[in-house]
């Protein structure tokens, strides 16, 4: 594979910069890289076309409560009508 690393004063300063057929032919060893937390340019022809990141791990922002007072049942939600019971049971 070969590898080439920016060193001009562009925004790849430092960046690991890979030629698109070597990225392909190399890809699991690239990911191992990325997963390391580096991030990869891959070029065509010379030219960056796609990064390579880590993914940061996000978790769901999630309030309890959040929905309170502004989801409204009525004082039947548990019961079901018999005509939906019987619709499932197929009578």
């Amino acid at each position: 594979m070969k590898v080439h690393v920016a060193v001009d004063e562009s925004i790849y300063l430092g960046l690991m910069l890979v030629d698109v057929h070597d990225a392909e032919s190399d890809l699991s060893r690239l990911l191992d890289r990325v997963a390391g937390g580096e991030e990869i340019v891959i070029t065509r022809a010379g030219r960056p076309v796609a990064r390579l990141l880590p993914l940061e791990a996000t978790t769901p922002n999630r309030r309890f409560g959040l929905m309170k007072d502004k989801i409204l049942t009525t004082d039947d939600v548990d019961e079901t009508p018999e005509w939906l019971i019987e619709a499932f049971e197929g009578r």
